[in-house]
Formats: structure tokens, sequence, C-alpha cells
């Protein structure tokens, strides 16, 4: 789809409202991890290159519509000031007087940060009231809060058509990297869906098995599968009531020509927990006292060599109990493989959603991706094809 970017918007004097996404964690009044205030620093930054005044729309936790110090953004300011370099003036509302009279009285260099946006009811019911109050806040709307597209929220959706609009760099990336890995790919594309249920990723399996050529299942959803192919998983995490589900996407991989890739072999234990007595065994031959917690060796070298064959992987989801050794083996061998394959420019690669990154960063293949996406929600539901909103308001 089309969409602007700031390099083809006029930003000189203009009041830009900028839509990020700055939910960090704090403690004790701190930020603990300024993760997401860096990914907006390229954004702020080339607004204030190019001479606008960046105003930042914000949400913090789920204050429901009302107002509550522990949900204000003002603690915030330091953790700002100290990533963007520059002096952060705080309004304590986002609409109205208060709002008005720091915008108002910005000045070149500075950026104004507005009080969280979920403290109004109407932000959330998208109310397009709420949206025209904080329109007067702007000249231009610059949307980089891409984990939050999913939500047609008063600040994603219905500010995006009251004035002239962008995305922002880190929505910008998002974008370019997903349509890259799904709309328009270099083939053949090879997905790894892991993850504890089927039922969770229904929609995701369904939408990728018309668009990619490989499908890697891993996690407790290949026991679910395998129980479909009548193999016993013994006391292993299974959806036994969504066998008949599995088998139809099974069904569907094979009309769509989508090669269906579950473990040959795996590694099984009694209890789960850190450094459990455990053993590789094939998949037929599964204890009937024991749990599936990680795939084995075999199947590993199977996906390394479907990941050698393919020319961009989209990876959501760990292949095994990732959190606890040994059952991060196969994620962690996969995972350094792809990321191998990338840098030396073999490979096109992007990830995200739920535990994934979690995952990536454990096995220190993270750096190694050509693109990680922090969104969660909005990530999984682009690629089970939905419309997000506040993309879609962009065009």
């Amino acid at each position: 789809m089309a969409w602007k970017t700031l390099d083809q918007m006029e930003l000189r004097g203009k009041r830009v409202l900028c839509r990020v996404d700055i939910n960090v964690p704090v403690e004790d009044g701190k930020v603990t991890d300024a993760t997401r205030i860096e990914r907006i620093a390229a954004t702020v930054q080339n607004i204030l290159d190019k001479g606008g005044k960046p105003v930042l729309l914000a949400h913090f936790g789920r204050p429901k519509g009302e107002r509550r110090d522990d949900m204000s953004l003002q603690p915030l300011i330091p953790a700002l000031e100290s990533v963007l370099g520059v002096e952060v003036v705080f309004a304590s509302d986002c609409v109205g007087p208060a709002a008005q009279t720091v915008v108002d009285g910005l000045t070149d260099g500075q950026v104004a940060l507005l009080e969280n946006t979920r403290f109004h009811a109407e932000e959330e019911k998208n109310d397009e009231g709420f949206a025209k109050e904080m329109a007067k806040l702007g000249d231009i709307y610059c949307n980089d809060a891409f984990s939050a597209a999913h939500r047609a929220h008063a600040s994603t959706e219905a500010l995006a058509r009251l004035l002239p609009c962008c995305a922002g760099r880190l929505m910008q990336a998002e974008l370019e990297a997903l349509e890259g890995a799904l709309s328009n790919p270099e083939r053949p594309v090879l997905a790894v869906v892991g993850g504890a249920k089927v039922s969770t990723k229904l929609d995701l399996l369904s939408n990728l098995i018309e668009k990619v050529d490989i499908l890697v299942i891993g996690g407790g959803m290949a026991n679910t599968f395998l129980a479909a192919r009548g193999v016993d998983v013994g006391k292993s995490l299974c959806e036994h009531d969504m066998v008949d589900t599995a088998l139809k996407v099974a069904e569907k991989a094979v009309e769509t020509g989508c090669e269906l890739l579950l473990p040959r072999d795996v590694v099984v234990a009694r209890e789960f927990k850190a450094g459990a007595e455990s053993e590789v065994v094939k998949i037929e031959d599964v204890p009937a006292d024991a749990m599936i917690l990680d795939a084995g060796p075999d199947s590993v070298a199977h996906v390394k060599e479907a990941i050698a064959r393919a020319n961009t992987l989209i990876w959501n989801g760990p292949l095994g109990a990732f959190e606890i050794k040994p059952f991060d083996a196969a994620t962690n061998a996969a995972a350094a493989y792809a990321a191998e394959l990338t840098n030396e420019g073999k490979l096109v690669s992007v990830a995200g959603g739920g535990d994934t990154v979690s995952a990536l960063n454990k096995a220190g293949a993270a750096e190694g991706f050509s693109y990680i996406s922090t969104a969660g929600g909005a990530f999984l539901e682009w690629m089970e094809g939905k419309t997000l909103p506040g993309v879609a308001a962009l065009g």
C-alpha cells in the first residue's frame, strides 16, 4: 500500500504530532529498559533536523479512561532527554489548554511530551471529537507506533484522517521489512512458527500456508500436529481437541504446495525443570510417561537444510521450551544458522511476536537477523493478513 514517509513532508516550522510507543518498564519512578525510547530517536531527530517541532503522543499502561499518577508519562522525561539529547517539555494533558500552552511555547530544538492519551476514555473508542481536539495541536501527523497500529484508537486512526500524515522511521522500517517478507519476497520463503498452542496461531498458519513455500512447525503446537498423524506424544503439551484442525491445516498445505516440516526426533524428559534428565528419541518412540520439550538433532538438521534452501525467512515462536536448558538447543542452533546465512547475504530474515524476541536474544542471534519486530500483536495480525487500522489510515 502507498504511505508517505518523513522524506515527503515539509516540516520546517510545523508542529508534528508524533504517535510513539514508549510504554517502557518503570520501577521506583525510573525507566529500567529504554529500548522503545531508543527506537523512536531517529524519527524525533529527523523532525528536528528538518525544522519541525515534535509533539509526542503516547499511551502508558491501561488506565481505562481514568487519570492515574502511576501511569503518568512524566517519569519518562529523564530517559527521553538522555536518549534524545534535547530538552523535553511536559504537558499535563494531551488536549485542551494545558497541552496548547506547552505546544505554543515550544522553541527550536525542544520536544513536547503530552500526557497519557488513555487518561481519556475517548481514546480507545476512536472518538472523532477527541481526535479533533488533538489535531488542534499539530499541523502534521506522524505515526511511529507500529506496535499500536492494530488498534483503531483516536491517536492511531482517527487523527490520521484529520491531518496530512506519514509514517515515522520505525513504522517505515517495520512496514518495509514485513512487506518485503510477505508481499513481494524473494523466494523460496520459509516460515518458522513455534509456540505452545495451535489455537492461538490458526489465522497465522492459514495465511502463511498460502504465501510461503516451506512451513516449519515447532514448540508445543508441533505436538498437536504429530498427534494428528497418529503419534503418541505421551504427557506432552498437546491440544487433542485441535487434532482435526491440524489435519485440515496439513491438507491445505498439500493443496497449496507448501512443504510442511514437523519434528523427526525430539528431546523428552519426565519433568520440566532446568537440568532435568533428558533423552533424544524418534517421534514414534516417545515414552508414555515423558514430555516432548524440544526438537532433536535430526530435526534441527532438517530445519537448517530448509533454511539453506530459502531466500526469505519469517520467524515467529521458539522450537522448544527455550526458557530452560537444555531445551533451548534447537531454537539456538536454528536461529544461529539463520543469522549466519543472513550475515553472509544469503538470506533475508524477519522475526517478531510474543516470545520470539526473547528466544532470539537468548540464542545470541537477534543482531544477525535482517529485522526484529518488537511489535507483538501488530506483527502477528499483519502476518495473519489482517488490515491494521493505524497503517490503513496512512494510505
